[in-house]
């Protein structure tokens, strides 16, 4: 992120300009922010979501149509939320906005006190049910990770690959499943956590008895399933499938429902450019962006999306959730994991 010593001077005297009220806007209120972000002419995005597919195209449609510069620091959650801790607590804050899991966003914010607390979105109307439900005055959900299976097409004839999660339980994937590891943070977490609320803890003893191999490295996974190590690998975040096409794989979309992980936007509290960061905000329910995450394996939260996907897209741009979301329960949940898979 390229922030230069002059920013960071400013960012010390603080925001010169406030936060609209708080309501769905009206033209008028939609021309007076507007005017506002353009004035303040730039805004700082902290994501946890490390991702080289969607935040440079979805800030350069931003600056196209808007003008307002965007830059973007990647980093993890942890790290994420210190630094905007020490920005607070400094009065030196160089972010406006941050994405994160919701539940995550919620946590932080209830311990720390990090995020604005009138984020009232006009585009959130756009908003699926499932989604529209677990909007807070402080976080507006923007896209999902969504997770299935990806099985080797050598090993895994057409008609014979698992198409349910009772199917991994089947006594012929003993010893060939690779499996992202469910007792630490990440996709095997997030796994864990839905199929233990929709199927119960018999369900992962059984599959904990098919002796499952746990990695913890996304990218390394597909290739070892690509090079025949294992002939199924679990969860597969399908946005990190393109780089596999080609290779002999194929991606599952489980019959009952994929698990995922929501992020959500928000805007951090004192930020320097608040209009234009409310601004960015609507932006990610917009076409443009809701377009840029379907046409990435990401899955779109809203209703109407208006935008051509690409044809091998389509089928993950708008999947069936296995269970509501309800990460609540993480600590124990990863305690159970270590029980379970020891």
């Amino acid at each position: 992120m390229n922030i230069n010593r002059r920013e960071i001077l400013n960012g010390m005297a603080g925001s010169t300009l406030a936060l609209l009220p708080a309501g769905r806007l009206c033209a008028q209120d939609s021309n007076a922010l507007l005017e506002s972000a353009k004035r303040e002419g730039q805004v700082v995005i902290y994501s946890s979501y490390v991702s080289t597919l969607t935040h440079g195209p979805i800030a350069k449609a931003f600056e196209a149509k808007y003008g307002i510069k965007v830059e973007t620091f990647q980093t993890r959650g942890p790290e994420m939320r210190e630094r905007v801790r020490i920005e607070q607590m400094t009065g030196r804050m160089l972010g406006d906005i941050q994405h994160h899991a919701m539940t995550t966003t919620s946590i932080a914010a209830d311990k720390d006190d990090n995020i604005e607390t009138n984020l009232k979105l006009a585009s959130a109307a756009r908003l699926k049910p499932e989604f529209a439900a677990r909007v807070e005055n402080r976080q507006v959900p923007i896209f999902t990770i969504n997770y299935g299976f990806l099985v080797n097409s050598d090993q895994v004839k057409p008609g014979e690959e698992p198409r349910s999660w009772q199917d991994l339980l089947d006594p012929r994937w003993r010893g060939r499943i690779l499996c992202d590891d469910p007792r630490a943070t990440g996709g095997g977490r997030v796994m864990f956590h839905m199929t233990m609320d929709k199927f119960g803890r018999q369900f992962h003893e059984r599959l904990a008895a098919q002796k499952p191999v746990f990695s913890r490295d996304y990218g390394e996974a597909g290739r070892r399933l690509a090079r025949g190590e294992f002939a199924i690998y679990i969860p597969l975040i399908f946005s990190q499938f393109g780089p596999l096409r080609g290779l002999p794989v194929r991606a599952i979309i489980p019959e009952e429902g994929v698990t995922y992980t929501s992020y959500s936007v928000s805007i951090l509290r004192g930020a320097r450019h608040p209009n234009a960061a409310r601004l960015m905000a609507e932006f990610y329910l917009s076409d443009e962006a809701q377009g840029i995450y379907a046409n990435t394996g990401h899955g779109a939260v809203v209703n109407d999306l208006k935008v051509d996907l690409l044809p091998e897209m389509r089928p993950f741009a708008h999947l069936k959730p296995l269970i509501d979301e309800d990460f609540t329960r993480i600590e124990s949940y990863l305690a159970l994991a270590k029980e379970i898979y020891k």
